[in-house]
């Protein structure tokens, strides 16, 4: 008898078990059926390529190119197109920068399978293509500004990604890698000086002298004092040695800085500063400026 009990003790567990299980496995599924997944808009480019790209302002060629790659839960097979987007920063007047607007649909047929049989394609753009989109001309740019690429991804269920619906993980995590938005900043070509004989004129409108007012000339990081210490007018010449890298012309200002002018002629004869009554104080030398040096 005790036997007996025994198994039917034992055939209600395992009957217990059966059921606990089919009721979890029921529970996963139910949840499996409400997840729904996402996409990514993957760049295979590495991190620190996007990261080292930049445009130069004064090169209307100049660009900034990036491949992606389309992951979903079918392969890339939801694909329907991306969306591209760009927009204009002002760094140094901010009523100046443009708003977003749409440069090109990109449609599933432009992608091509990769490695990984996944939807891939380079986008590449250069910096006259976004300023045109942007309705901006040369003179509207400069470098220290900025355009914005914005993706956004379209899928053919009606759903769409872009950098406003992902979270950290999918915009900076290194297996995602889709952040959608990307910043490409301007910046200013190098200005190789002439080599030569430069010439620094430096005058006072009172006569006496530019009371404590001076100017540093520093090349490649060696810099000279100049003042001019009485009379109209003080010419000095400064010698830049060929492979000079860089100059810089500071100006520290004195007592009455509404007297003072001064000049600097490059050894080709252009005149690449020409600044006064009341120069400005500190770093005079724009090498964003499109100056004959």
């Amino acid at each position: 008898m005790k036997r007996y009990i025994k198994n039917i003790m034992l055939l209600s567990l395992v009957a217990t078990g059966f059921i606990a299980c089919e009721s979890s496995n029921k529970a996963i599924n139910d949840v499996f059926d409400t997840v729904t997944r996402g996409a990514v808009f993957r760049a295979t480019t590495p991190t620190a390529d996007i990261a080292a790209q930049s445009l130069s302002f004064s090169d209307p060629s100049s660009s900034f190119s990036t491949t992606f790659e389309v992951e979903d839960n079918a392969q890339g097979a939801l694909l329907q197109d991306v969306q591209v987007y760009s927009s204009f920063t002002s760094a140094a007047d901010p009523d100046s920068s443009v708003a977003e607007v749409l440069i090109t649909t990109l449609p599933a047929s432009a992608f091509s399978p990769n490695a990984d049989e996944l939807p891939s394609i380079t986008v590449a753009y250069t910096l006259g293509e976004l300023a045109a989109a942007s309705g901006l001309t040369a003179s509207d740019y400069t470098g220290g500004d900025s355009f914005i690429i914005r993706y956004v991804l379209n899928l053919t269920d009606g759903r769409a990604f872009s950098n406003g619906n992902l979270n950290n993980t999918v915009s900076g995590g290194s297996y995602f890698r889709s952040p959608f938005q990307y910043t490409i900043p301007l910046v200013c070509p190098p200005i190789v000086p002439t080599a030569g004989e430069w010439t620094l004129a430096l005058q006072d409108s009172y006569g006496d002298s530019w009371n404590g007012a001076s100017l540093d000339v520093i090349i490649d990081g060696t810099s000279t004092n100049y003042t001019h210490d009485g009379g109209a007018e003080t010419t000095f010449a400064f010698d830049v040695p060929a492979g000079t890298e860089s100059i810089q012309i500071v100006h520290n200002t004195g007592s009455y800085d509404e007297e003072n002018s001064f000049q600097v002629v490059s050894a080709n004869g252009e005149t690449v500063l020409d600044l006064g009554p009341s120069p400005a104080k500190g770093n005079l030398f724009d090498f964003c400026l499109p100056l004959n040096l």
